[in-house]
């Protein structure tokens, strides 16, 4: 067992970094739309998001990460055993995936810092569910270690994916309908 102070605060900053993460994509979406106003009020909310933007990504999302996976390397290095157990595979690339997801993140970010939105604010909500996915799936390994059926958790991932964009394109259509 790993040491409970550790472990404690190893997944209170996984909750600031996923905090962080879900935020961020929000920021992206607001920050893309407010590209799309007339002046001032583009100036003046492109202003006001990455200022909001800047602080959320490098206070509290990118100081969580990094202190997450010290504490995660750290709990390793004290019981490399657990290496040993299947589900920490998939949980550990799982968590891989959301380290490329951070970086795919920061990526967007700079852009949005420099007024370029490659992105619509559709495709944002869409990249928003990718921390979701993660955050699902390391749920259930972590809880279901060894009991983790592969077929279960593969349909399961399935159905949430297929349940958030069918969410996504409904709530499209809605604020399609009341912007006209």
């Amino acid at each position: 067992m790993a040491d409970p102070y550790i472990k404690s605060l190893h997944i209170i900053f996984i909750v600031t970094w996923f905090a962080g993460l879900f935020y961020i994509v929000r920021l992206f979406v607001y920050q893309t739309e407010a590209l799309a106003k007339p002046e001032p009020e583009r100036t003046i909310l492109a202003k006001q998001l990455n200022l909001m933007a800047n602080r959320l990504w490098y206070i509290i999302t990118w100081p969580s990460a990094v202190i997450t996976l010290i504490l995660g390397g750290t709990m390793i290095a004290q019981f490399p055993e657990m290496l040993k157990l299947p589900f920490m595979h998939i949980k550990l690339t799982f968590v891989f995936l959301l380290y490329v997801y951070h970086f795919y993140c920061h990526r967007i970010y700079k852009q949005l810092q420099n007024g370029i939105a490659k992105y619509s604010s559709t495709q944002l909500r869409i990249i928003n569910e990718g921390a979701t996915l993660i955050l699902i799936s390391v749920v259930f390994i972590i809880v279901l270690k060894n009991q983790f059926d592969w077929i279960k958790g593969t349909l399961g991932f399935i159905l949430v994916t297929v349940a958030l964009m069918i969410a996504i394109k409904i709530y499209k259509r809605i604020r399609e309908k009341k912007n006209s």
